[in-house]
């Protein structure tokens, strides 16, 4: 079972705290990584990190590990799926509704307390049932995305555990990547609250908590017990920055005040070359689109209005505006994907065709649409969304769009996210702008178009609901051969152009810039990144 997922994966300035940049570029040790996130604060530390994929990134595979893990060790070849806490996976021969895991053995938590099925049930029963002790509102939110599908679990032994899904769902071993393992002796130890929990970790990854002070920094450091000797952090300690705003994030790694940064500004490129700085790229798995609101009444239900707001954006110039730092995106993946499939319609820069839908529709100067849109200041794979929404704006403008945004933090764009298009607080709003990972079939289409995973369980902000997405979604979970699989896919991708349910902008890149004195370092294909080969001399 392990092979065949692998082989299916082959292919506004918020001001910076003042404590940030307390220790001199002098006092740095050559053991120390110090690193501006995008972040506004520090994700949170308890084994379900918030602020999207960045979160996890930072807070969940430094101190935890999933029982799915990524393997990050190649900048050529896309991320794939290998064992983590689980060593093994497979479906039940005699109810294939049943997955069993078998777990690692010998794996100790931060807290010397020993990793078995007791911490894996304990970390279901956190977002999955509201009776148990370790029941946790915010996590569930948090976790629930990965364990949805889930019906029934339980131990059968002390390192192997049975989880069941509702129908025959082949996919599931891939959502358990985004659900890192808590510890429930720390849980215990901290008197059964999430929130001490928070200011005490303990899991079972490469790196532990020495100092956390929200919205300002955390400081972690090497776990040299870790189990995978391979991936004993090479650096003591590595400072995690929260730092929202382009210009201090890059003014900081050209000051030396930091080692790494994530997104740098790119006018700032040549001059960061310039200062010794490497520009670190990638083709990872991400979009950057609207995410529309497609309920009854909405002027995006309308497929026509959906049609020309994609053709009225000019994306080579958008890839030009950001100094190349992103690919222009025809659909939920590139079209040389092979879940890319075959759309009839074209997403490009046509406006003259766009104001030809747009008057179909029963809009013209006299009749502007007028649309509000959620945006944030930054965040996980958000790049640089007050550059790129003005942008759009204006060429939204030129088909007789007006468009408004409400400008949030990145976490209270998620949370409004997860409420939903029917919620008060979503309804006010025709798209939602949300970049998204596309790492797994899941992630890449299933959590948007089936109608089962509106929020909380799922993407499907707008309220999709099409009976044709749900039947391909079903064929999907139920296809185990990867090739089969993939047209599966291709069909979905297919449809969701055809019906324009998302407007398109951009593919990330996943742009860092980067000390010279950084070494080790691999980009890989992925959203993630393994900073444990990482030094700085």
């Amino acid at each position: 079972m392990l092979t065949r997922r692998a082989a299916l994966l082959a292919s506004a300035a918020v001001p910076l705290a003042p404590a940030a940049f307390t220790r001199p570029a002098a006092a740095q040790q050559p053991s120390t990584l110090r690193i501006a996130m995008t972040l506004a604060d520090i994700p949170a530390t308890d084994g379900a990190p918030d602020q999207g994929t960045e979160g996890i990134r930072f807070m969940g595979y430094t101190l935890y590990d999933p029982l799915v893990a990524w393997d990050l060790s190649s900048a050529t070849e896309p991320a794939k799926l290998v064992p983590g806490l689980a060593t093994k996976w497979y479906q039940d021969p005699a109810d294939p509704t049943k997955w069993i895991f078998e777990l690692r053995q010998g794996v100790k938590f931060h807290d010397g307390s020993d990793f078995n099925a007791d911490a894996v049930i304990f970390t279901l029963e956190r977002a999955l049932n509201d009776k148990s002790p370790a029941f946790d509102r915010l996590g569930r939110s948090v976790l629930i995305a990965s364990l949805w599908p889930l019906v029934a679990y339980r131990k059968i032994d002390d390192y192997k555990v049975e989880l069941q899904t509702k129908g025959i769902d082949t996919l599931m071993p891939l959502l358990l990547n985004r659900v890192p393992i808590a510890s429930p002796a720390n849980f215990e130890k901290v008197g059964r609250d999430w929130q001490a929990y928070r200011k005490s970790p303990s899991g079972t990854g490469p790196w532990k908590m020495k100092a956390w002070t929200p919205r300002e920094r955390a400081e972690l450091e090497r776990n040299a017990d870790y189990w995978n000797k391979d991936r004993i952090p090479k650096s003591e300690r590595m400072v995690l920055l929260p730092i929202p705003d382009v210009s201090t994030r890059t003014a900081a790694l050209l000051s030396g005040r930091v080692d790494w940064i994530e997104a740098p500004a790119p006018d700032s490129l040549d001059k960061l070359r310039a200062g010794g700085c490497k520009i670190e790229t990638n083709a990872i798995p991400h979009m950057w689109p609207y995410t529309l609101n497609l309920l009854p009444g909405q002027a995006t239900a309308d497929i026509r209005v959906r049609k020309a707001m994609n053709l009225a954006i000019d994306r080579e110039s958008m890839v030009k505006l950001l100094g190349g730092l992103a690919a222009p995106a025809v659909g939920c993946v590139p079209s040389d994907h092979p879940w890319f499939g075959t759309p009839s319609f074209k997403i490009k820069y046509d406006p003259a065709a766009a104001r030809k839908l747009m008057a179909e529709a029963g809009y013209g100067p006299q009749k502007r649409l007028k649309i509000k849109v959620a945006i944030s200041t930054s965040g996980s794979g958000q790049m640089y969304p007050l550059i790129m929404n003005e942008f759009i704006q204006q060429q939204f403008a030129e088909i007789g769009i007006d468009m408004e945004f409400q400008v949030m933090d990145w976490n209270a764009l998620l949370n409004t996210m997860r409420q939903g298009a029917k919620s008060p607080e979503g309804s006010q709003f025709g798209a939602i702008n949300v970049s998204w990972n596309t790492m797994d079939p899941h992630n890449a289409f299933m959590r948007f178009v089936d109608s089962q995973l509106v929020p909380p369980r799922g993407s499907n902000w707008g309220y999709i609901n099409d009976p044709e997405f749900d039947k391909l979604c079903a064929e999907a979970r139920t296809t185990a051969d990867p090739a089969a699989l993939d047209k599966v896919l291709a069909k979905i991708n297919t449809r969701m152009v055809d019906e324009a349910v998302f407007v398109w902008v951009v593919h990330d890149v996943w742009p860092n810039a980067i000390s010279g004195k950084v070494k080790g370092y691999v980009h890989p294909k992925s959203w993630y990144v393994d900073f444990s080969p990482v030094t700085v001399g």
